[in-house]
């Protein structure tokens, strides 16, 4: 019965955000609710949900702090000169704007941090996109695959994740993934290659105005030239290596950051307060749509139906599929990211996955390595339960339920193209 109810809830949430019959906060809270009531917890209900919000608070803290952060970057125009040097590369051209993004992310990826790793990429080239008149969805997705790919590596989550789940280490996982990795990341530049030329053939080569090109010169010569420049790139380089080392919470490095930030470029308090308030809408929304997930999480993992769910996913494995398991495990890996949340997944359901596995004589470690190929990699920037997926989708401003319809082929197709990788080199086991 839990598993059943578990099942609805999640395609329940699913088709209201997807139709837009409902915003994505208000489609988590009221099918939290009605589902709680349903299964007949009304009585532990508030406590799951504040269990819920608890869990993703510091998530919701770091990003506020994060928004505020990189938003005051780009108004003081620290990416000024970086937009200038890709513009004189790419020329207008769309096609090689699209490629330039796969390949930042691909860069700033090597952090193994999604969020930052959005936040990088996108306040460097959205304003390339939104000069060009480009479409967004584009931006979010390429970012999406390519951060999605990098996000196999060890110190990404994942594969950290499978790792203690499994007991096996970690080079037994990421060693022999890295052929499989790289052809994720040749399909992710394919596919920007893809979705480049198209917008080539929509907008065109765009020819630049000389003068507008001449005021991001000057702009860019003055920042270069000022001292705040120069402090707030070294203050984003302190921040970038500081998040990396993992020395603080990112949520404490982002606020201090801030605060210090605010104080050197915008000294009188009135412009402090304007500057906070000029990005509130970004922030309120999207930290809003994370504790919404918390409450929905909340629920989903506090009634027992998240457990009731793995059970019954592998109860119904037929015995013929046994052997074919690696395979299965890759193929569902992205729905699986709609489902199941990156712990819930690796900590619940791949362990029975594995177990199943070893029944039929195949190494727990290839089930492992399966899972890798989409779950909370090249399926987590479309993941309603990752909060990550909102920080990209926020920072772009595109509607969740049009990126995921967009991006799902895309991310979908990486999965398909690293599971034939890793057949192929026997990764995994057919």
């Amino acid at each position: 019965m839990l598993a059943i109810l578990g099942f609805c809830m999640i395609a329940i949430f699913l088709i209201l955000v997807i139709t837009k019959k409902l915003s994505v906060v208000a489609a988590f809270i009221s099918v939290s609710v009605v589902f709680a009531l349903i299964g007949g917890f009304a009585g532990d209900m508030g406590e799951m949900m504040m269990t819920g919000i608890l869990k993703v608070t510091p998530t919701a803290v770091m990003i506020v702090f994060a928004i505020l952060y990189f938003g005051l970057m780009i108004d003081v125009g620290l990416f000024d000169p970086m937009v200038k040097k890709i513009l004189s590369v790419v020329k207008g051209d769309p096609l090689k704007i699209v490629v330039a993004t796969a390949i930042i992310t691909i860069l700033v990826g090597l952090d193994g941090d999604g969020s930052s790793t959005f936040m990088v990429t996108i306040s460097a080239m959205l304003p390339l996109y939104t000069r060009l008149g480009m479409n967004r969805l584009i931006l979010a997705s390429v970012v999406g695959l390519a951060a999605g790919v990098m996000n196999i590596i060890p110190w990404g989550g994942p594969l950290v994740r499978a790792s203690a789940s499994l007991q096996v280490d970690v080079s037994d996982l990421f060693i022999p993934l890295i052929p499989v990795m790289i052809s994720g990341l040749i399909w992710a530049l394919f596919v920007a290659y893809i979705l480049g030329k198209r917008e080539r053939k929509r907008l065109g080569i765009v020819k630049l105005e000389e003068p507008s090109l001449a005021t991001l010169e000057i702009a860019a010569t003055s920042h270069r030239l000022s001292f705040k420049y120069w402090f707030n790139l070294f203050l984003t380089i302190v921040l970038m290596t500081l998040l990396v080392m993992d020395v603080l919470p990112i949520a404490i490095l982002f606020a201090v950051a801030f605060a210090i930030a605010l104080f050197v470029n915008y000294p009188d308090s009135q412009k402090q307060q304007d500057q906070i308030l000029s990005h509130a809408n970004s922030f309120v929304m999207i930290s809003t749509m994370v504790f919404a997930a918390g409450i929905f999480t909340g629920i989903f993992s506090g009634t027992g139906m998240m457990d009731a769910m793995a059970s019954t996913l592998v109860s119904v494995i037929p015995e013929s599929l046994g052997s074919h398991l690696p395979v299965l495990v890759a193929i569902t890996s992205i729905p699986m990211s709609f489902v199941f949340s990156p712990d819930a997944y690796y900590f619940g359901i791949l362990p029975i996955l594995a177990e199943t596995a070893a029944g039929f004589g195949i190494d727990p470690v290839e089930i492992g390595r399966a899972a890798l190929l989409g779950h909370s990699t090249a399926g987590f920037p479309l993941s309603p339960l990752v909060p990550a997926t909102f920080i990209l989708i926020g920072l772009v401003g595109v509607d969740f339920g049009e990126h995921q319809k967009f991006l799902f082929k895309w991310a979908f197709g990486t999965t398909i193209v690293m599971t034939i990788t890793a057949v192929l080199t026997g990764v995994i086991s057919l």
